[in-house]
């Protein structure tokens, strides 16, 4: 569980992985603060599932590619709470082509959502959690940053940079009291996993060992996990939420 008090931002909230994510924490007793980007409504239906079971939570709008604005939503959760606890890195993009007919401004795109703002984010709420000697910060990445996926150089790429991002910040960190752990969803029932086909679901889940697509919900157990209070002993781990697709 999550101690009474705590205040997490959860990007890209709007979304179903997302939204999941600041329901559940929410649920485990922590304010949320729901960020999105573009989707104005899937925020605010997220905001109405954590009001509507109890919860606290507050809105927040940002071009998360903008450093400055990374800097004033972490000055946001102080307004609005006066701290912040967790943060979890969500928001993501895709921009799927093959290489060869890969536009520059897709490369560059889907790495400026999908890792430089989990940089700038995390840099700037990492100052207050090193003066409070405690933080939870968790990165979303993707199976397909260990395994590939044809048309998806330019969000592998960057997912896999995730990877690295939370190893290199969790050794920096530990010993101030502060957590980096990664979650890396495999299919899930969300986004466009969501609109597949049954024939290509089929194929799809042919490859999973538990023989099904995932759900958001069970994506955001596990960050709950690493948000909680009691796994302060785990750092720099990535942890799949796949159906056994990636097996170590």
């Amino acid at each position: 569980m999550i101690a009474p008090g705590r205040v997490a931002l959860v990007t890209g909230a709007s979304g179903g992985i997302g939204g999941a994510i600041a329901a559940r924490l929410a649920r485990e007793g922590a304010a949320v603060i729901v960020h999105y980007g573009r989707n104005a409504e899937g925020a605010e239906e997220t905001l109405r599932q954590i009001t509507g079971a109890g919860g606290e939570g507050t809105i927040l709008q940002a071009d998360l590619t903008d450093p400055e604005a990374c800097r004033q939503c972490a000055d946001a959760a102080h307004t609005w709470r006066g701290r912040l606890d967790i943060v979890v890195n969500n928001a993501g993009l895709t921009r799927d082509g093959l290489l060869i007919r890969m536009k520059d401004e897709d490369w560059h795109e889907i790495f400026a959502i999908n890792l430089h703002a989990t940089f700038y984010l995390t840099r700037a709420v990492l100052r207050e959690m090193l003066r409070h000697r405690w933080g939870r910060i968790v990165n979303i990445s993707s199976v397909v940053a260990e395994v590939g996926n044809p048309g998806q150089a330019n969000y592998i790429a960057a997912k896999a940079g995730v990877i690295g991002f939370t190893k290199a910040v969790a050794r920096e960190v530990a010993t101030r009291g502060i957590t980096v752990n990664a979650v890396s969803p495999g299919y899930i029932e969300a986004g466009l996993t969501g609109k597949l086909t049954d024939a290509q679901r089929a194929r799809f889940t042919e490859h999973i060992p538990v023989g099904r697509t995932g759900r958001p919900e069970e994506v955001a157990a596990a960050v709950a996990f690493f948000a909680a209070e009691d796994t302060a002993y785990i750092t720099g781990q990535i942890l799949n939420v796949d159906g056994g697709l990636v097996m170590r």
